[in-house]
């Protein structure tokens, strides 16, 4: 049981809902009111970390498959050497 704790949170339904249905952001104690920071400016900031994390993925998958084409070339030049002599 936990008692005496209290977090506001802004809650973000996914564009692409293929895997989740919605991401849950915890706000700090002091980030509401601080500074002249909306509510909108919350939501805003929320969604940009979500789009950045989904085209963060997509480049790091064109990064593993060059990395592991390398690879294959790699060892079949090495293959090859060691085939022919």
């Amino acid at each position: 049981m936990v008692k005496g704790v209290s977090r506001q949170v802004i809650v973000v339904h996914a564009p692409d809902p293929k895997l989740f249905e919605q991401a849950i952001f915890i706000l700090k104690d002091d980030a509401v009111g601080k500074d002249g920071i909306t509510d909108e400016t919350l939501l805003k900031e929320a969604k940009k970390i979500i789009m950045s994390s989904s085209k963060k993925r997509k480049n790091g998958t064109l990064y593993c498959l060059l990395w592991a084409f390398c690879g294959s070339v790699l060892t079949g030049i090495i293959w090859a050497l060691f085939a022919i002599f």
